[in-house]
């Protein structure tokens, strides 16, 4: 069921998601050569203790980290660990969540791990680029499918595929809710859009074949070729946009 949230609700959502840009934040402090992805994960989950919430995904679903942190062909779910090492010239990427107040935030980016070479810089910044075409002329009466389309378009524009099996969704008291939110479609498709909905947009994108490979909790390119991933939270409103994931 999709869910419309009320004023107060949404408060609530804003705070969240307040949390989760700082903690982003905070990751692009420390990304460099030589940090373990579990330090990362200490960092993030500290930080968001000390703000009075709870990591969405720490032991959601078993997922034994409060971080996602995705090393080059890994496009999601990557599994902090002590041995895992951010090397030179590699890209990442932090998916975040945070509950507070019963209401959960969640969102993504992709970093550069220092020199990072042109083409994952490129693949890095089309990622980036195809969240904002897809919110762009976004709101009330829209079509959920033009969410999709648009990222898809963006995307493959410039050689890259968008993921298939892996989207986005509705979020509130859960951090999973009703709609899905593919990063493929068409325009005018799909459900219309009510202000108060609020959304997971997240394009994932692959420089070369949209097909994973999965076991278990990870869930790489079927090519080895890296994919970058950008996300926020959005409240749809009646003339736009709000960006609850967002400084």
């Amino acid at each position: 069921m999709i869910t419309v949230k009320t004023p107060e609700q949404i408060e609530k959502m804003r705070e969240a998601g307040k949390i989760v840009a700082e903690v982003l934040e905070e990751m692009g402090k420390h990304i460099k050569p030589g940090i373990s992805t579990l330090e990362l994960d200490k960092i993030a989950r500290e930080y968001i203790i000390s703000r009075g919430a709870k990591p969405s995904f720490l032991h959601y679903h078993g997922f034994p980290a409060s971080i996602c942190a995705s090393i080059d062909d890994v496009v999601v779910h990557g599994i902090p660990k002590k041995n895992l090492v951010l090397q030179e010239g590699q890209i990442v990427g932090i998916d975040v969540g945070a509950v507070k107040n019963g209401y959960h935030g969640d969102a993504a980016r992709t970093f550069l791990v220092g020199n990072v070479s042109e083409e994952k810089k490129k693949l890095v910044q089309v990622t980036e680029e195809c969240f904002y075409e897809a919110i762009k002329g976004l709101k009330e009466g829209s079509r959920l499918g033009d969410i999709g389309a648009r990222v898809q378009h963006h995307a493959e524009k410039h050689g890259y595929s968008v993921v298939r099996i892996m989207v986005g969704h509705g979020i509130g008291r859960e951090m999973h809710e009703d709609p899905d939110v593919p990063n493929y479609g068409t325009e005018g498709t799909g459900i219309k859009l009510k202000a108060g909905m609020t959304l997971a947009i997240e394009p994932m994108i692959n420089m070369g074949s949209y097909e994973l490979k999965l076991n278990g909790w990870d869930a790489r390119t079927i090519d080895g070729l890296p994919s970058a991933h950008y996300e926020n939270t959005v409240l749809i409103c009646s003339d736009g946009v709000e960006i609850l994931t967002k400084i």
